[in-house]
Order: C-alpha cells, then sequence, then structure tokens
C-alpha cells in the first residue's frame, strides 16, 4: 500500500478533500494522510462539498505538520499550494515530492452559493488529480496484480 501526505497552509480545506479522495477512490492501495502548516478548523463548506460526493468528512480534524515529521515511511509527499511547497521541510526516507497548485476556495469572497461553487469546482479539480495519479501509479507499479 502506496502512503501519501498531502500537505497545505492550514489543512482546512484542499488537503483535507484530497485525503479523503484518495482514501475513498483508491481504497485498499493507498493510504491517504493530511497535514497544515498551520493548522486551522476544517472548512464547512469542505464537509458540504464531500458530503455531495458521498464523503463523510465531517469529524476531520486539521492536523499539524509536527504530528507526521517523524514519518520515514511515505511514498510520496503532495503539496497542494505553493506556500506549502515553499516551506515544507523534507522528510526522512520520503521517495518522491509532488507539487500540484490548487486554488485555495477558502479565500474566496462571495455568497454562501457562490462559495459552495468555488468548493465544488476545486475538489472536482483534485479529484481528476487524483484520478490521474491512481492510474499513473498503477501503471508505474511493478507490484499490482
Amino acid at each position: 500500500m502506496k502512503r501519501v501526505l498531502f500537505i497545505c497552509t492550514g489543512n482546512t480545506a484542499r488537503s483535507q478533500m484530497a485525503e479523503a479522495l484518495l482514501n475513498h477512490l483508491g481504497a485498499g492501495r493507498f493510504e491517504a494522510l493530511s497535514a497544515g502548516l498551520e493548522p486551522g478548523k476544517v472548512n464547512e463548506y469542505a464537509i458540504r462539498a464531500m458530503a455531495e460526493v458521498g464523503i463523510d468528512i465531517s469529524k476531520a480534524e486539521s492536523k499539524g505538520l509536527d504530528r507526521f515529521l517523524d514519518l520515514d515511511n511515505l511514498d510520496f509527499m503532495i503539496t497542494l499550494c505553493s506556500d506549502a511547497d515553499y516551506r515544507c521541510p523534507m522528510f526522512p526516507g520520503t521517495a518522491k515530492r509532488e507539487h500540484w497548485p490548487f486554488e485555495d476556495p477558502a479565500r474566496f469572497s462571495g455568497t454562501a452559493e457562490e462559495t459552495s461553487a468555488k468548493f465544488r469546482e476545486v475538489r472536482d479539480l483534485i479529484k481528476t488529480r487524483i484520478e490521474k495519479f491512481i492510474s499513473q501509479i498503477g501503471e508505474n507499479d511493478d507490484t499490482r496484480t
């Protein structure tokens, strides 16, 4: 099983959605985790956006990166924003570091309906990127059966 850590600044939206989507779409093949450089509270719009696709993150908690600094068995460390990409430390034993820049929907300013739409848009972009990631790993995985 491949272990993936998603990192963004707050661990309130993008990384939470990425963790849940990879655990859902890659069930049995991936273990996804997420963390933030400055953890906050999981965004209600992210919770709702994920519920719309049948994934419950209502009990998810925002986690600090320090919780994962001693992990030496990560296969991938994926940053989801430029701030995290720039500020993120190197992990011992991390096989591969990737950067997937996504707009922060929590910074969007608009009506509740417009904000919900922005979260859906970012969720769907993350989902598409994760589907591509799962496919690429499958093509390059010599251990698959």
